[in-house]
């Protein structure tokens, strides 16, 4: 495969592995127009790609991905339809994750909040490093959690801590994350990225189809879940797009300042 085409992403083998970083890191990869773009397509073309077995996801410098750019956020508020692009592209990132066979481990170098947590979680298998944090803070910025956070939080903690957490927008450390089973490794800094390759290269050396046919297997109903409500998802989240709330919200985060929400 030519990942040559791709801005906002770096690409990485090891032997089998794929190593695929996103690369804002003055941004703390928070993720925008081009990125979002590029997410939607990435996983069908690493599924695709002949020289690889696993994908291991993360992201360059402090943190996995802060979530959406501000900047971002402010444009699809401006420009008439530009929403429905983004709609579309979430819906793709969820479902393109679903539908990867290869095995997809998030490798959360740092902070994970909002889009960036909900990728984490729909990868198959998630180690962070003692000193991430993970949430999904969308309602802090007047902000449905609609791009798969409420179809991956509830089916991982259950539904009332991934209520809990999704309309506090709370962020949770990595050790208490893999307590309640939203994750399933916190590890030491600095053993991380050996604490990844190591197992990335224990699935590379077991049976190929099996491992990537269970992995279909059990993904089956997350799939059927994610497609029964994601449309239902993104609409009320393009709702609160053209709520005084966001743009409130959004304001407040370039003056760094707390928000004031007036409940419209």
């Amino acid at each position: 495969m030519n990942f040559a085409s791709y801005e906002t992403l770096l690409f990485n083998r090891r032997g089998r592995v794929l190593e695929i970083t996103m690369n804002r890191p003055d941004k703390l990869n928070a993720v925008d127009e081009a990125m979002h773009a590029e997410l939607a397509r990435v996983f069908v073309d690493a599924s695709n790609d002949p020289d690889s077995d696993i994908v291991v996801l993360t992201g360059a410098g402090r943190a996995f991905s802060s979530g959406g750019d501000i900047d971002w956020m402010q444009q699809m508020i401006d420009q008439p339809g530009a929403f429905e692009k983004t709609a579309r592209e979430a819906k793709q990132i969820v479902f393109s994750l679903l539908d990867c066979e290869k095995p997809v481990i998030a490798k959360l170098n740092g902070h994970a909040t909002g889009l960036g947590a909900t990728i984490a979680l729909l990868c198959d298998v998630t180690f962070a490093a003692d000193s991430a944090r993970i949430g999904d803070p969308h309602v802090s910025v007047g902000f449905v959690a609609g791009d798969g956070g409420a179809v991956i939080w509830p089916q991982l903690v259950g539904y009332a801590r991934a209520k809990e957490y999704l309309m506090t927008g709370d962020l949770l450390t990595a050790a208490e994350a893999e307590r309640i089973g939203l994750i399933n490794h916190a590890v030491p800094r600095e053993q991380l990225d050996e604490r990844v390759a190591q197992f990335a290269d224990r699935l590379a050396s077991g049976a190929t189809k099996a491992i990537r046919w269970t992995k279909m297997s059990v993904n089956i109903g997350l799939r059927q879940l994610a497609h029964s409500i994601m449309d239902a998802c993104i609409a009320y989240e393009a709702l609160s797009n053209k709520t005084a709330d966001h743009q409130e919200a959004v304001n407040a985060f370039r003056e760094k300042r707390s928000p004031r929400f007036g409940g419209s």
